[in-house]
């Protein structure tokens, strides 16, 4: 099973070139950045998590396509994600344009973890209905995913639409696109149509959810979809569990902290690099 890892990048925390190296020399195989353009200071919308006050760490986020060029400039093998991005407050053209050349530099590392937003008055500052916002989401990925693999891309949609045009570079690695959220029927059919895979935050109730992300798959023509549980607290009873469900990858949460924070929590990750396959 291959371990990842995730972290609120802020200006503030362990800085992402030297986390990337760290993840890198440990073993683990990608590093994931969450999004949040702004917090808007009303704080109308409760933290999604149920806290009592929002984390600092939300308001100071990193922009995680830059951040991770800089992940990028020193590593070789980890994959570069996105946990997630938030799809529906981002321009498709200028997104595309700037993951393709993400992955392109970094040789087919990408890869995107793409949400829809539980902040409301985030979403409706970037002109999206909160009510929309899957819709807008799902064209705009629908969209990048035009520009990514044709050589002449047009779009018409309800959200999105452009004249047939060039875009390059190409990105090497698709990129595959993974959607977050809860399990239900919505998403999973989001799923299916149009993503590579499911990353549930925290991991739980996965095996029950199990078989309606199946059906939906089955209903759309296409083989099961990959599961990456997302922000994890690892133990080795949890990992057993996802690894007898077919899990290949889990993604482990890690603190928005210091240098001296985060590394000893990465060290006491890396002993799940050695535990012993299951069957």
């Amino acid at each position: 099973m291959r371990l990842g890892v995730t972290i609120f990048a802020t200006d503030r925390s362990m800085p992402v070139a030297e986390l990337a190296g760290a993840v890198e020399e440990r073993g683990f195989s990608s590093l994931y950045l969450p999004e949040h353009t702004h917090i808007p200071v009303s704080r109308r919308t409760p933290p999604a998590a149920g806290q009592a006050v929002l984390p600092d760490e939300y308001r100071r986020t990193l922009d995680p396509l830059v951040a991770l060029s800089y992940a990028a400039a020193v590593t070789r093998t980890i994959g570069l994600g996105t946990g997630i991005m938030l799809a529906a407050q981002r321009e498709p053209l200028v997104t595309a344009k700037a993951v393709a050349t993400l992955d392109h530099l970094s040789g087919g590392r990408v890869v995107l973890g793409v949400g829809f937003g539980w902040n409301v008055e985030e979403i409706e500052d970037h002109g999206v209905a909160y009510g929309s916002r899957r819709d807008v989401a799902r064209e705009h990925v629908l969209a990048m995913k035009a520009l990514w693999s044709r050589e002449e891309a047009a779009f018409d949609g309800r959200h999105v639409s452009f004249e047939p045009s060039w875009s390059w570079p190409k990105p090497l690695s698709g990129p595959p696109v993974h959607l977050g959220g809860a399990a239900g029927p919505t998403l999973f059919a989001h799923i299916a149509e149009y993503a590579d895979g499911w990353m549930p935050i925290g991991g739980r109730g996965i095996g029950a959810a199990l078989p309606a992300l199946r059906e939906a798959c089955d209903r759309a023509g296409r083989e099961m979809v990959r599961i990456i549980p997302f922000g994890t607290i690892p133990s080795t009873e949890k990992l057993d569990h996802y690894a007898g469900l077919g899990i290949e990858e889990v993604v482990l949460g890690l603190p928005a902290g210091t240098a001296d924070e985060v590394l000893p929590v990465l060290d006491g990750y890396a002993a799940f690099l050695e535990r012993p396959a299951t069957g």
